[in-house]
């Protein structure tokens, strides 16, 4: 989406001014930050589509700057970059409220891929309120609520939970899901699926019995529990 506006949030200057630069030349309005708290002003200031976010800040975490981003009610797109590549940082990243992750050194080719994929996640469909058991879905507003009660969840859980209850009860292979969510060609990792699934299904839980049933080896569907 030509025209959209991206943070870009790094302490290492030459990583600002190549993204910026790039960005820019391919139709995107860019914002910088170098710091934690320049990236929460900014965002308050400017309401981007996407923030690039650096994971290590001179003066915090780019996780805390990411869970302040939610709380202060940011539907943005957030992206982590950092030289890490363990799981269980990947994992804190998502549950803290990000959408994606690239590690650096990054191909820039496949970050305005990511970019333009988190982007392009439009409904293309008339209903405007999904429904299934004692969860709801307003597409208008992305407010998603169980059993009368919000439950806050980050722009690709929204997507994910959405997919879903577009297809209730039927199992759903995980490439089927990932092309879905993350767009053709994406180079995010298959397993992130079972990432966000398992954040999903935690935050779903905390206000009913389950709903999303794993099928090894294969995928997930969305379905009650038997009676």
């Amino acid at each position: 989406m030509t025209g959209a506006r991206i943070l870009v949030v790094d302490d290492q200057p030459y990583i600002v001014d190549m993204l910026a630069t790039v960005l820019t030349f391919h139709g995107f309005a860019v914002d910088t930050a170098g710091t934690a708290a320049q990236a929460v002003a900014k965002a308050a200031e400017r309401r981007p589509d996407v923030v690039l976010l650096d994971v290590t800040l001179p003066d915090g975490n780019g996780m805390d700057v990411c869970r302040r981003l939610r709380e202060e009610g940011s539907g943005a797109d957030v992206v982590f970059l950092t030289a890490r590549d363990a799981r269980a940082e990947l994992i804190a990243g998502l549950a803290y409220g990000g959408d994606d992750w690239i590690t650096k050194p990054f191909d820039v080719e496949v970050l305005l891929a990511r970019v333009r994929a988190l982007l392009g996640r439009a409904d293309r469909s008339g209903a405007r309120v999904l429904r299934y058991a004692d969860v709801e879905l307003d597409l208008d507003s992305r407010v998603a609520r169980r059993a009368g009660d919000r439950v806050p969840l980050s722009p690709t859980e929204l997507d994910l939970l959405r997919y879903f209850l577009r297809h209730p009860g039927t199992v759903l292979p995980r490439g089927q899901i990932h092309e879905a969510v993350w767009g053709p060609g994406t180079a995010t990792r298959v397993h992130v699926v079972d990432t966000y699934v398992g954040i999903l299904r935690r935050k779903l839980e905390r206000l009913g019995p389950p709903l999303l049933v794993a099928h090894r080896g294969f995928g997930y569907a969305l379905r009650a529990a038997l009676r």
